[in-house]
């Protein structure tokens, strides 16, 4: 998932194994993730994707300070969903605390870990000849 204010930027879900860049969207003021191939089209993630930065993370405000998270390993999640228009994408670290993705610094690289595992409606499951119903056949003599 993208937060709100990309939704008219181009994206696909993230992959496991691939590396992203944290970016600002051209023609927007928020930051995300996107492939080092391909900058311009936002990675959107699900809740619960597991990510490992290349060095601890840093974050900022975008006009006085910078801040840095002393831990390489994140997951993606949404904080306050029920507040409309505003930013809900966040990284959770292992100490409870989390980052907004657009307070995310520009640049820092990051490694898809792990998807969260999803509930698939399974397929209606063909009967096994173990659990089919006995045929019987009738012979008139």
């Amino acid at each position: 998932m993208c937060d709100y204010s990309l939704h008219a930027v181009a994206s696909r879900p993230a992959e496991v194994g691939e590396t992203l860049v944290t970016t600002t969207f051209r023609g927007t003021s928020t930051r995300g993730f996107a492939s080092e191939r391909d900058p311009g089209v936002a990675v959107c993630m699900l809740p619960g994707t597991e990510l490992a930065f290349t060095e601890n993370v840093k974050y900022d405000n975008r006009w006085i300070w910078t801040k840095t998270i002393n831990s390489r390993v994140g997951k993606f999640g949404k904080i306050d969903p029920q507040v409309r228009d505003r930013h809900h994408d966040a990284i959770e670290f292992p100490d409870g605390s989390y980052v907004l993705v657009t307070q995310l610094c520009e640049g820092q690289r990051a490694t898809v870990l792990q998807l969260p595992v999803t509930n698939r409606v399974a397929d209606k499951a063909q009967p096994t000849a173990e659990t089919r119903a006995p045929t019987t056949s009738l012979s008139v003599d």
